[in-house]
């Protein structure tokens, strides 16, 4: 499958399973060694896992890939999975927590909505003894034994390197930037900025760059990002470059600059290399996405799931430390890839965006020009 950005074994290489054994009963004797050595060669019973994803509005990643790659590893495992979605609602996202307890999940995966909700639910699994795993976003103060995503402060210097490279590409002078950030309760949306504001606090003090109108997206609404990206642009309609968080914040601006006839003079950035990102990429309205192999992410967090559910011990590579408890939580760290015009075959190479996805239309000649086969 990975045939341009990344290995195949990057996610393997990145979590060691180190297996504890389940072991047998030491004390037994020679009377009754047939009938143990009988139940202990027996395989142990797998557990469920349970997975909840936080919705299908801020991306269209948590439905067509999260989705689909985890329950592929679960079901070549042979494990049993429930996978559902809580649609941006926190009671509900409590509710199928539950659930999926009281119907023998002895292992819970949830990407949480907010880490208060997170946390609430993380803290009953383990009161119950079910191991927890926190996808793609840490949980803060909370009680995950394990954390897997990306190294989210990259992701954010790779947004925002790409906004400089874009503006220096049109030879923008003492541009102003606007920054769209994610969710103000998605501690990832934080790590995103901290990135791109490494790269741009810099210019915005040494006055290369003005630091335009700033403002987090209440979780990840795209219709939110719309207007107020709007309100940004009547503040202030000299805007020259958008740091949009991700491909959906970044299309609702596009939106805006396309009644102003902006669109493709304005440079807009992105992340999560969706079918729409990487379509306004090939039109030229966006200059870069930010493409996260989420099989990768997807097959690490399964890896450890049905560990678990085998009543083994694994461990993980790193640790990342949690800012509010300052627990170091074991955790796995993949690495994300910068895509701009000329590398936008890279992602569909590596399967992730099929060409007949994305080559619709009139983006046939263009995926062409792109070199896209």
């Amino acid at each position: 499958m990975r045939k341009g950005i990344l290995s195949i074994g990057a996610a393997a290489a990145a979590l060691s399973l180190g297996l504890t054994a389940c072991g047998g009963n030491s004390g037994e004797t020679t009377a009754d060694s047939g009938s143990s050595s009988a139940a202990s060669s027996a395989p142990a019973k797998v557990g469920k896992i349970g997975v909840i994803l936080p919705d299908s509005k801020s991306s269209a990643r948590w439905e067509t890939a999260d989705r689909k790659y985890l329950k592929e590893a679960f079901d070549a495992a042979g494990v049993e999975s429930d996978i559902q979605n809580a649609q941006g609602d926190k009671s509900a996202f409590q509710t199928i927590a539950d659930q999926m307890i009281t119907n023998g999940a002895t292992v819970l995966v949830i990407v949480n909505l907010d880490s208060g909700t997170g946390k609430a639910v993380l803290d009953k699994a383990k009161s119950q003894g079910v191991a927890t795993i926190d996808y793609d976003r840490l949980t803060l103060g909370g009680s995950a034994a394990y954390y897997v995503s990306f190294d989210n402060t990259k992701v954010g210097q790779l947004q925002g390197e790409g906004l400089v490279k874009c503006l220096t590409d049109k030879k923008a002078d003492k541009p102003i930037v606007a920054e769209l950030n994610g969710s103000p309760t998605d501690n990832n949306a934080t790590l995103f900025k901290n990135g791109y504001d490494s790269v741009l606090k810099p210019k915005y003090d040494s006055g290369d760059y003005k630091k335009g109108p700033d403002q987090s997206v209440p979780d990840w609404d795209n219709t939110q990002a719309g207007t107020i990206f709007e309100q940004m642009l009547t503040q202030e309609p000299k805007i020259a470059g958008v740091l949009a968080a991700n491909d959906g914040l970044g299309n609702a601006a596009i939106a805006v600059l396309k009644k102003q006839h902006l669109n493709g003079k304005v440079p807009v950035t992105g992340q999560d290399a969706t079918v729409q990102g990487l379509q306004n990429i090939l039109n030229g309205d966006q200059c870069m996405t930010v493409y996260k192999p989420i099989k990768q992410e997807a097959d690490a967090t399964a890896k450890l799931a049905i560990a678990l559910a085998k009543g083994e011990q694994p461990s993980a590579s790193g640790s990342v430390k949690d800012p509010e408890s300052g627990r170091d939580v074991p955790s796995v760290l993949l690495d994300p890839q910068a895509i701009y015009t000329d590398n936008v075959k890279d992602v569909v190479a590596d399967g992730f965006v099929s060409k007949d996805e994305l080559c619709t239309g009139d983006f046939a000649e263009k995926c062409t020009k792109a070199g896209i086969s």
